[in-house]
């Protein structure tokens, strides 16, 4: 596990002195009415510690707070590309330190094959033997510590199908299928360990689209499902996908027709009447989530109307903000936590908006690649914060 440095340590005392005041909004991470573990805050990635010292040694303290602010936030620690043993080592590392802090830890897991389509994120196991073995590590270093898992970001709501990867049969989409379930069926069972599966977006996929996948990904075996990772949608429109796409699973398990069910886009209150008329699970029975409010707190970009040939909207977008904190207390039935899954600071890829490059017309850098540490993002996450991640006076 990565610490700070003795340097970077004193920085953060020092700087926690100066701003010790309460944000707008503490991070509320304690679970239901205040019992029981909080969420887990991972070692920060070094660059950010770094950053941090080049502000404070500018004179630019708030911001450097505000760095380190961001980093002391529980959020997601996410695996992938190590090999079996190493995956293992690593989860039950972080699963104890959880432990002993009393908290639980939140594991991305980012290995299916062929992930991302093979673009900015590429890589993961080579088959789907591979993809079991490593599966298999992961539940070995979680053992029976408390863990709460974000299964494959993208791996329902973006098949090999959909990005023109798989041939007439389906063979591929019919293994991610395989692996999404054996995954489920092997994390889930541990003691305390909660499993959630991938639903892409509020503005990707209608609720009839994704949650065929979603039950045929074995959502029924699992925990339940997560929205937003690694995007910028509002709470408000994430929790309302989610209420649909779970109201939407129990009208189906009881014998409806999917297509029936309203989508996002429906006028709200002709949605809530359909809900009203047609499902009458209670949610202590239904299907649970979560969402990602990591960078949501400016809600989603729009891109300059005709400006590039692909926005990507989704790719490093400008001025976006640090989102709500996470918590274990939402006040939502069906909503079991507000998480941070993708990793405020770290770049989402080299964006090039359709155009040739190597430069970000948006922002007229090369972005750095996807998981590196991008400062010019991270400081426009902690200066648009909202609520802010300091006081403000």
């Amino acid at each position: 596990m990565r610490r700070a440095p003795t340097w970077l340590a004193a920085l953060s005392l020092g700087l926690t002195a100066l701003f010790a005041a309460p944000s707008a909004q503490a991070a509320d991470t304690a679970g239901p009415a205040g019992r029981g573990p909080s969420l887990y805050v991972p070692d920060a990635n070094p660059q950010a510690y770094r950053q941090a010292y080049e502000l404070a040694r500018q004179g630019k303290f708030l911001d450097a707070a505000g760095i380190l602010a961001m980093v002391g936030t529980p959020q997601a620690v996410w695996f992938g590309d190590q090999t079996p043993a190493q995956v293992e080592r690593m989860v039950r590392q972080v699963v104890r330190d959880a432990d002993e802090d009393d908290a639980v830890p939140v594991l991305a897991l980012y290995d299916i094959p062929g992930r991302d389509c093979s673009n900015y994120s590429a890589g993961g196991a080579a088959d789907t033997a591979e993809y079991k073995e490593w599966i298999d590590a992961v539940a070995r270093g979680i053992g029976s510590r408390d863990a709460m898992v974000t299964l494959e970001p993208d791996a329902l709501a973006l098949l090999p199908s959909d990005c023109g990867q798989d041939d007439a049969q389906g063979t591929k989409t019919a293994a991610r299928y395989l692996e999404v379930n054996y995954a489920v069926d092997h994390l889930e069972p541990l003691r305390g360990t909660r499993v959630y599966l991938d639903t892409g977006h509020p503005g990707w996929h209608a609720v009839d689209s994704i949650v065929p996948r979603l039950i045929k990904g074995g959502v029924g075996h699992a925990s339940g499902f997560y929205t937003n990772a690694s995007n910028y949608n509002t709470d408000d429109a994430n929790s309302w996908y989610g209420k649909l796409i779970s109201s939407c699973i129990a009208y189906v398990g009881a014998g409806g027709d999917v297509a029936a069910c309203p989508n996002q886009w429906w006028p709200r209150a002709d949605a809530q009447a359909w809900l009203d008329a047609n499902v009458h699970t209670p949610p202590s029975r239904m299907t649970h989530f979560v969402t990602d409010s990591s960078r949501n707190g400016q809600g989603p970009w729009t891109p300059p109307a005709g400006t590039y040939p692909d926005p990507q909207d989704w790719c490093n977008p400008p001025d976006r903000g640090l989102g709500a904190r996470p918590t274990l207390r939402t006040g939502d039935p069906l909503q079991d936590a507000r998480l941070w899954i993708k990793t405020p600071g770290e770049s989402d890829g080299l964006c090039l908006r359709g155009t040739p490059g190597p430069q970000d017309p948006e922002r007229g850098t090369v972005d750095p690649e996807a998981g590196d540490w991008f400062p010019e993002q991270a400081l426009e996450l902690v200066r648009f914060a909202n609520p802010p991640v300091l006081p403000r006076s």
